[in-house]
Formats: structure tokens, C-alpha cells, sequence
């Protein structure tokens, strides 16, 4: 029998993130709801006051800022003690009261925007010459001035305000279901050992080199889902129907442009990743006839699509291995960089180890005290890279709170994901440099081609059908188990080609997939992957002006638009170019794999 999942309380203190940092007690955390309460006057008492006033428009941007950095801490404190056990109702309830809480602010808040953009320009002209410190502020009030077609009456933003309860609902059932209540039954090996399958524990056991506990856990996942289809689809089905309301209130054309207009991204960026990765597909179809080939079976299935292809390698890498050589992979981004990744392992960002009812996965929470990192750390490769990938978001956070003032610190998504994969970019190229085993250094090109073919392929997949799924509620036609199941069915067929046989099993995958509730948030994992393996090699290339320009990319928030600040660093996301010289490298990467495979 494998070993147990320990209970929160068995976890050492040093594994665990210094929570304590935002407030050293939940009644702290009450003194600072009941005063974020208060705000709910304090707002409204500004109804009218903003179109006639730059007086009373500054005070009122400086009492927003000051309400964000309140709810800084009151979410970040409510979520993470939540997500150290998701079991625990008193942390539901309190990020329950935030939530209603928010919809009362934003209800009273209502009046603001519609007051904005009812100012000529003229008249906010004239503003910004009689409180110059309204300059601060110019960017974030172009950026909803410039949306005025998508903003309604004060009455109909009221009425909007209060469904964001209501929209967030799928949401959150789904992580109540997911991360709370579903369990699985345990996998067995070839010699009838059980193993304990959880969201963790799931991906160690698929690149177990014992090819019958592979398929016991692949099927121990998917049959479990496949009990709860018709729960799921609804849950799928009920999240996209909220982004279709929400997109329709506020007069888009589609959730896409939605979605993508928030972060100022063209809608063109997306279909080009589409576009781009199925120009290329020959290639994903390339790899996975070599990956049958080099493990000699007579028919690939998905629950072999982890396995590594080198056999023989120990893939074992304790925590302590993992920081030493993410640290010592980022010494191109010179010390400074390094200095606050240090000061992330030593001073309590990170939550390291999986314990009952832990939330599965992996994030970085970038708070203004500190930024959080969520592990569930197993000794393997690919966790070694996940905290490559979290620390690259909470370096991220930590410069862009540093650097920028409350309304600009918050990067916006489609640049998060850049950071991240820079980092795990890095520490690969790293461990190949520093690889003299030929096996080995097979091994490690075999990581490198499953991180285009998990972050950038199957990342497109993903977003394709979340478009998919959302196109088709846009033309009234409903999701069910059954098309939702075909649709992922054909798209596995696509992307992978004839040598992999799609177990029905895998038509379930879309169940379990948490980003399916993140608003069209997937693709920019492959966009992210894309860029980030350019500015990689700008980096290892380009000395000390390249680093100047990432770190400033890194220090910008969301100073300006995300296009524009990544051009700034040296990548051009408004081309396919970066994602299509991804895919050249991938190429090359399976050029490398078959000589090193003879």
C-alpha cells in the first residue's frame, strides 16, 4: 500500500506558507470585513459628484485604491486558509460573506462608471489641469472610457452588479465537486499493490514505467468522471451560459471578444494561435509516432502519453534538489532576480505538500504583503518545473507591487503566463547545459517536448474546444455529455493523429479540466509559452540589455497595454511568428530525439 495523504496538522511548519503575514488571527480578519463594509457609504456618498468635480473624482480614485489594497488582504487571507483545506466551512463562509460583500460594493458602485464616461473629453481635459495628480490615474480611466459602448445606464450596472454572485455560482460548484467531494477509487500495479489516486497523485502514477497501473489510474480518473457526466455538463454548460449573458448585457458579439477586450487583446491573436498550431500539426503527429516507436508498443494509448520514453532514468527529485537548481538556472537574470526567489523559499511564500483536502494543483496568489504559492510537491521532474513556473509568477507580482502604484500593479492575464515559462524555459536549458549522460540528456529533450506538447498543443486544444463549447451556446444549441464527449473525442483525433488510439475514457477529460471556468484563460498558456521561449533565448543570448528589458516588463504591471509591454521585452504577440518559431524549435527538439534515441 502506497503512503497516505497526511492531514493538515501532520504537515512541518517549514512546508507551509506564512499565512500569518496578512493577519495573525481570523478576528483580525473581522476588524478589517466589518471596516471594508463601511466602504458601502463611503461610495455612495460620491453619486453625482464625479462628472462635476476633479476634487471629488481624485478622492474618489484614491478611496478605490485604498478599498483594493483592503481587499488584498481580506481575499487573500479568506482563500488561502480555504484552500489549506477545502473541507473547512468556516473559510467557505468567510470567502462566501467576501463575495456578497463585493456585490454590495460593486452595487453601490454602480453609478461610476456610466458618471465617467458621461465626462467630455473636453471636461476631463480641463480635470487633469486643475489636479495634476489625476495623471495617475490617465491610463486606467482611458481604458473604460474607450469601452463606452459596453457600459449601460446607472440602473441596468446596478442590475449587472447584482448577478456576480449569481455568474461566479458554476464556479464554484465545480471546485466544491472537484477539489472537496469527488474520489477515486485506488489504482492497482502489475503486482495488485494498491495506489491512492488523487488530482496529485494522478500524473506520477501515469509516468509510472508499469504500463497496468498507468491504465488502473487513467481509468480509476475517467470512470469516476463518467459516473457524474450529466452533473458535469450541466456545471460546463451553466458556466458558459453566464459568460453568454454577461458578454450579451454588455453589447459584444461574442464571449471571445469579451473575454479578450478586458485585457486589450485582439481577438485576431487567439484564432492565430488556432490557426498556427494546426499549420503545424504534422509535427505533434510526428512526435507521437516516435514516442510509440521508443516505447515499443503495438498500440499507443493516452495513459502512455506521460510515460518517459528513455527508460531507466530515475525521475526523483526531492524539494531540496528542485531549489538549488531553480535557483542556480535563473543566474542569467542576474542577482537581483535571484535574490527575491531566495527570499521567496526562505521568508513563507510557498505551501509545499499535498494534505487531505488541500486544493489540488498549483497557483501563485500575488498579495501586497507577500506573494503565496501553492504546491503539492512530489519528487519528480515535473514538479521541479512547477516551482520553477509559481515563482516565476510570484517574482512577477512581487516587481509589479513594487514598481507600480495600486492601479497599475495588477498584471493583466494574457501577460501571466509569460513569466512563468520563461522561468521553466530557463531551468531546462539549464539541466541539458549541465547533462553529459547521453540517456539523460534523451530524458530531459523528452521533458522539453512534452512541455510543447502539453502547454502549447494540447493548451490549444483546450482553448479550441472552450471555444468550440462556447460558439455553440452562442447559436442556442445546448450542451450535453453526449456532444460534449464527441466534440472532445474529434478534437483528440486531430491533434494527435492515427497512432494514438483515443480511449473513450479520454472523451471525459473536459470534466475535470478547472480552466474550462476561467474565461477563456488556456490559450494564453500556449501564447505565454510562445513568448516565453523567445525571450529565453534573448536572455541567454542578449546580456544584460535583454535582462534590463525583461525585468521592466516584469516591473510593469498593467502600465500598459499587454502587446505593448512584451514588444518592450523583445516579443511581438500580435504576429504568429513567435509561436510559429516555437514550433520550428520543437522540430528541432524531435530531430535531436530521434538521433539521440539511435
Amino acid at each position: 500500500m502506497s503512503e497516505r495523504i497526511p492531514q493538515r496538522a501532520d504537515v512541518a511548519a517549514e512546508n507551509k506558507w506564512k499565512i500569518n503575514d496578512i493577519y495573525a488571527t481570523d478576528e483580525l480578519w473581522e476588524e478589517d470585513f466589518v471596516k471594508a463594509q463601511g466602504f458601502i457609504d463611503k461610495i455612495a456618498s460620491y453619486n453625482g459628484e464625479l462628472c462635476g468635480s476633479s476634487e471629488k473624482l481624485l478622492e474618489y480614485l484614491r478611496l478605490d485604491d485604498e478599498l483594493t489594497v483592503l481587499f488584498d488582504s481580506l481575499i487573500n487571507y479568506a482563500q488561502r486558509k480555504g484552500d489549506e483545506d477545502t473541507r473547512a466551512a468556516k473559510y467557505q463562509d468567510m470567502c462566501s460573506r467576501l463575495e456578497m460583500l463585493y456585490v454590495s460594493i460593486a452595487g453601490a458602485a454602480s453609478f461610476v462608471t456610466p458618471e465617467l464616461l458621461s465626462i467630455s473629453d473636453e471636461t476631463m481635459e480641463r480635470f487633469y489641469k486643475e489636479q495634476p495628480a489625476l495623471e495617475l490615474y490617465r491610463r486606467s480611466l482611458d481604458k473604460i472610457r474607450r469601452r463606452r459602448e459596453h457600459f449601460l445606464s446607472e440602473k441596468e450596472e446596478k442590475i449587472i452588479a447584482l448577478t456576480g454572485e449569481l455568474l461566479g455560482v458554476p464556479e464554484n460548484v465545480f471546485s466544491m465537486f472537484n477539489d472537496a467531494d469527488l474520489k477515486f477509487p485506488d489504482a492497482l500495479d502489475k503486482d495488485g499493490n494498491a495506489h491512492q489516486v488523487t488530482h496529485e497523485s494522478y500524473i506520477p502514477l501515469v509516468q509510472s514505467e508499469d504500463r497496468d497501473l498507468r491504465k488502473s489510474a487513467f481509468e480509476s480518473i475517467y470512470h469516476t468522471y463518467k459516473n457524474f457526466e450529466n452533473t458535469s455538463a450541466a456545471m460546463l454548460s451553466a458556466q458558459v451560459k453566464a459568460l453568454v449573458f454577461a458578454a450579451r448585457a454588455r453589447k459584444y458579439n461574442s464571449t471571445l471578444e469579451a473575454a479578450l477586450d478586458g485585457n486589450e487583446v485582439d481577438t485576431a491573436v487567439y484564432r492565430n494561435l488556432i490557426d498556427a498550431v494546426h499549420e503545424n500539426m504534422d509535427a505533434m503527429h510526428r512526435y507521437v509516432k516516435l514516442r510509440k516507436k521508443a516505447l515499443g508498443v503495438e498500440e499507443l494509448h493516452a495513459y502512455d502519453l506521460y510515460v518517459p520514453i528513455v527508460a531507466g532514468i530515475e525521475d526523483n527529485v526531492p524539494f531540496e534538489t528542485a531549489k538549488k537548481e531553480v535557483y542556480e538556472s535563473l543566474a542569467p537574470m542576474g542577482e537581483e532576480y535571484r535574490a527575491i526567489f531566495k527570499e521567496g523559499l526562505e521568508n513563507g511564500w510557498i505551501d509545499v505538500l499535498e494534505n487531505e483536502g488541500k486544493r489540488s494543483g498549483a497557483y501563485s496568489a500575488g498579495a501586497k504583503v507577500h506573494p503565496f504559492v501553492l504546491l503539492n510537491y512530489k519528487n519528480t521532474l515535473n514538479w521541479e518545473f512547477t516551482l520553477a513556473h509559481e515563482m516565476g509568477h510570484a517574482i512577477h507580482s512581487y516587481l509589479s507591487n513594487k514598481n507600480q502604484p495600486t492601479a497599475y500593479s495588477d498584471y493583466v492575464i494574457f501577460v501571466a503566463e509569460v513569466a512563468s515559462t520563461c522561468n521553466e524555459s530557463l531551468l531546462m536549458q539549464y539541466l541539458l547545459k549541465n547533462t553529459t549522460d547521453k540517456k539523460r540528456k534523451a530524458f530531459l529533450v523528452n521533458y522539453f517536448l512534452e512541455q510543447f506538447r502539453t502547454t502549447l498543443y494540447r493548451q490549444t486544444m483546450f482553448a479550441e474546444f472552450e471555444l468550440m463549447i462556447n460558439e455553440k451556446v452562442e447559436r442556442g444549441e445546448s450542451l450535453t455529455a453526449e456532444n460534449l464527449r464527441e466534440m472532445y473525442h474529434q478534437l483528440n483525433v486531430d491533434y494527435y493523429g492515427e497512432d494514438l488510439i483515443v480511449d473513450e475514457e479520454l472523451d471525459m477529460e473536459w470534466a475535470r479540466i478547472p480552466h474550462f471556468y476561467y474565461n477563456y484563460y488556456v490559450y494564453q498558456y500556449a501564447t505565454g509559452f510562445s513568448a516565453a521561449i523567445a525571450l529565453s533565448q534573448r536572455i541567454l543570448n542578449g546580456g544584460a540589455d535583454a535582462v534590463r528589458d525583461y525585468i521592466g516588463f516584469l516591473s510593469g504591471g498593467c502600465s500598459k497595454d499587454p502587446i505593448s509591454l512584451l514588444r518592450g521585452a523583445g516579443v511581438d504577440m500580435a504576429s504568429k511568428k513567435p509561436v510559429e518559431d516555437a514550433l520550428k524549435l520543437f522540430r528541432e527538439l524531435l530531430d535531436d530525439m530521434e538521433e539521440l534515441l539511435r
